[in-house]
């Protein structure tokens, strides 16, 4: 018996693994939704191949993503990472995913985790589509501009509606595995 697939990521094996390990399972630990939102922001304009082709050297050069050692990064640091090619060098991208960081300890300090402040905004419960077929999957929903419009208020960069939905999706308060979908949980 085969196993069936949302068509997005039948491109690559890298999609694939992915697809079946990662993407729409719920997440709430603090670090690793930092890493999807770094993984996303830096995502913006590009394929989201080309960062899993560099997960691995995100990993490394954001200190496995802790939180507190990316938010006190130097500018140093900042300017070796732009001629890191294990990532994306984008100058406003990588000053993005320090100043998030800072960001994202104040929801912390402001909400306890923030896995608390994020989930909240789906009332504490994954958000089921049951999409048939992919293209009843959207870019952005209203939900995702309500929750882009908080975090740009309080200050984060490179995360607009459509990032924000990727994020959902990836972390798994949006399930949009297509019904058929053999990872569908």
């Amino acid at each position: 018996m085969s196993l069936l697939r949302c068509s997005w990521c039948l491109a690559s094996d890298s999609y694939m693994d992915y697809h079946d390990k990662d993407w729409g399972k719920p997440i709430y630990d603090d670090q690793t939704l930092f890493e999807y939102l770094v993984l996303e922001s830096a995502q913006a304009g590009l394929s989201w191949i080309t960062i899993l082709n560099k997960r691995e050297g995100y990993r490394k050069a954001f200190h496995q993503f802790d939180i507190d050692k990316v938010a006190n990064m130097t500018d140093t640091e900042q300017e070796a990472l732009l001629l890191n090619p294990e990532i994306v060098r984008h100058k406003g991208k990588i000053q993005a995913t320090i100043n998030n960081a800072k960001q994202f300890q104040e929801i912390i300090k402001e909400h306890g985790s923030f896995s608390t402040y994020f989930w909240a905004f789906s009332d504490h419960k994954v958000i089921d589509n049951k999409p048939e077929d992919i293209s009843q999957v959207p870019a952005s929903t209203e939900l995702s501009h309500t929750i882009a419009k908080d975090l740009k208020k309080r200050g984060f960069k490179f995360f607009g509606p459509t990032t924000c939905y990727a994020f959902m999706q990836a972390t798994g308060m949006v399930n949009d595995h297509i019904l058929a979908c053999s990872f569908r949980t």
